[in-house]
């Protein structure tokens, strides 16, 4: 049975992961017979939102305690993740992606990429594994790879990060996922399109079904 990763980074969509779109994902790896297992590096969020108002608030909140709330406990740190347990990893949007896994939101083309993220991308890229990324999370791997097609929808500022870091961008609707297939690579728009909870499953629905089409044709 296939067994995917899930990085998450947080909870809430503007500081954390974006909670619909994660559980969606836990949904489609169910429904497609998979397993998966949540991770989350222990850290801190760069900072805490109020969603009500939008306004930041004078607290500090840990971005694996917070990812927990969505996974009901069963998360583990990112520095627990061995690739060789994992068939595939994903990474469902919200920004917290962009800004906890990775600092795009406040660095721009000047982004790093979370250094225990970073190493568990690398380790299942270089192992022939797919990896999925949906909302903004692609620019997490734009800022480790070069030459890979990877899409937002239709977003200016991550597409000129996208293409500035030497990689293609496609634009893309509700539903559709963009396949590097020399990388093993599969992104879709979910929120990063005004979109519906069901224009959103069926995003991550295709994402996953495209991600286990592949593990299955290479056994």
């Amino acid at each position: 049975m296939k067994k995917f990763a899930v990085v998450l980074s947080g909870c809430g969509v503007f500081d954390g992961a974006e909670i619909q779109e994660v559980v969606l994902t836990l949904l489609a790896i169910d429904k497609a017979g998979a397993l998966y297992q949540c991770f989350a590096p222990d850290i801190l969020q760069h900072h805490v939102l109020n969603h009500v108002t939008g306004k930041e608030m004078a607290e500090k909140r840990n971005v694996l305690v917070e990812a927990a709330r969505i996974a009901r406990g069963n998360i583990e740190p990112m520095s627990a993740f061995q690739p060789t347990d994992y068939d595939a990893l994903i990474f469902p949007g919200g920004f917290g992606a962009a800004k906890n896994l990775c600092n795009w939101a406040t660095e721009g083309d000047n982004c790093t990429v979370n250094n225990e993220v970073g190493a568990a991308i690398i380790a299942m890229s270089e192992s022939g594994k797919p990896i999925g990324a949906m909302c903004i999370a692609p620019v997490i791997l734009a800022n480790l790879f070069k030459g890979t097609k990877l899409t937002t929808g239709d977003d200016p500022a991550s597409k000129h990060f996208i293409e500035t870091k030497g990689n293609e961008y496609t634009t893309t609707v509700h539903g559709e996922v963009v396949i590097d297939q020399v990388r093993k690579i599969f992104s879709t728009p979910c929120y990063m399109l005004d979109a519906s909870i069901s224009q959103i499953a069926e995003g991550t629905e295709n994402i996953v079904r495209e991600m286990m089409m592949m593990m299955n044709n290479v056994g």
